[in-house]
């Protein structure tokens, strides 16, 4: 099981690949929004061993052309409400400062949590 959280902002997103017992694949990490910088993303997602799943938030619309490519590359791709990120409780976001670094790796065990329970995109 491979889990990768993204937190997406305006021009690029952060993303964490992560497998069970906290064993980090990919730290986080900036990708940028551009088509070479998400194929590279791609490739490296599907180079990975085990079943994957993708989680987003829903941020605006910045969301969208992310979720969109990585769908289309047939990828499992979830987007959730930020509110759920915000609420749900990891270990490390009590002392941890918020930052797009801590998003993603909070958002990669959010996937693993509801990982039978998160809705594909599209």
């Amino acid at each position: 099981m491979n889990a990768v959280g993204i937190d997406v902002s305006k021009g690029k997103s952060t993303v964490t690949i992560r497998r069970p017992g906290d064993e980090i694949i990919l730290p986080p990490c900036d990708i940028r929004h551009t088509r070479s910088a998400i194929d590279d993303l791609i490739s490296k997602i599907k180079s990975l061993n085990g079943e994957t799943k993708v989680c987003m938030e829903c941020t605006g619309r910045y969301y969208e052309p992310m979720a969109t490519w990585l769908t289309n590359a047939g990828l499992f791709v979830s987007v959730v409400n930020p509110i759920l990120i915000k609420g749900y409780s990891d270990d490390d976001s009590l002392r941890a400062p918020k930052t797009d670094k801590a998003d993603s790796k909070k958002i990669a065990k959010y996937t693993f949590d509801r990982w039978t329970k998160l809705k594909k995109y599209g």
